[in-house]
């Protein structure tokens, strides 16, 4: 077995500054949060150092090492970070969806297009490409545009909670459906709607899937300055081989260079 490629330490440095790994530049408001995914593209929720890639609860802590603990209740920074998350989704301005194996992720509205162009279903694609159930779910939504859980299973028709679970998972990953709002008085729920009434440019846009490939990968490195073998897929759901040709399209036009398989790093004069 090869050795795991190693990120050197200048690297990490400049991942702190960007991913705002430090104490300096850590996270306490959601205006906070939404100008740090508009500047670094996107990002997870709730992952810590074990995950790569940059996340919300990570730069809530400022520090680089930062652990979820277990119990997540009585955590300051892991509740923080909750409190942030419900309030993004409030605001409305950057998109947050379950997305592409089950990853919970913001996206900046910049990178809403390429994201769409390689794992959202358009409305011709539907009937080929959505179950039955997510169909039902769907259909109402469109109907009345935002509805809570509940009353969007009992209108749906899928009353069975698992099966409604995986419909809504599949409408988000599809990048039809968003949460609009998270109460939690007198019981938690999520109030769903459509993406489009939120992001209607963005998700209207046309990308090719080659360009959209080239702009995650270069979303990613320009924020982590250097990426080793599957890092990139593993951060958005990408499959390895589509990882490696945006890492590719990077090199051919000067803005990365190629270290070793699978190792790409910012060219000079691009950042690091």
């Amino acid at each position: 077995m090869r050795p795991k490629p190693q990120i050197p330490e200048q690297v990490e440095e400049y991942r702190d500054a960007h991913w705002r790994r430090e104490a300096t530049q850590q996270i306490e408001t959601a205006f906070d949060a939404e100008r740090f995914i508009e500047q670094i593209g996107f990002a997870a929720c709730l992952t810590d150092c074990r995950r790569p890639g940059p996340s919300l609860y990570v730069a809530v802590c400022g520090r680089r090492d930062a652990v979820m603990p277990r119990n997540v209740q009585k955590d300051p920074e892991a509740s923080l970070t909750w409190v942030l998350k419900d309030e993004i989704v409030r605001r409305g301005t950057i998109y947050y969806a379950k997305l592409a194996r089950g990853k919970t992720m913001f996206l900046a509205p910049r990178m809403i297009p390429y994201f769409h162009a390689v794992w959202g279903v358009r409305r011709s694609e539907e009937t080929r490409r959505l179950t039955r159930n997510a169909r039902a779910v769907l259909k109402v939504l469109r109907k009345e545009w935002e509805m809570s859980t509940a009353d969007l299973r009992l209108e749906s028709g899928v009353k069975d909670r698992q099966a409604f679970t995986r419909a809504v998972d599949e409408l988000q990953a599809a990048m039809i459906v968003v949460p609009s709002e998270i109460f939690y008085q007198p019981k938690f729920t999520y109030v769903w709607t459509l993406g489009v009434g939120r992001f209607p440019d963005a998700l209207r846009r046309r990308v090719n899937r080659e360009t959209a490939l080239r702009e995650i990968a270069r979303s990613f490195l320009a924020g982590a300055g250097m990426t080793i073998p599957g890092e990139l897929a593993r951060v958005t759901g990408l499959p390895r081989p589509d990882a490696g040709r945006g890492n590719r399209a990077l090199v051919a036009e000067g803005y990365a260079t190629m270290l070793a398989a699978g190792v790409y790093r910012l060219a000079a004069g691009c950042g690091l």
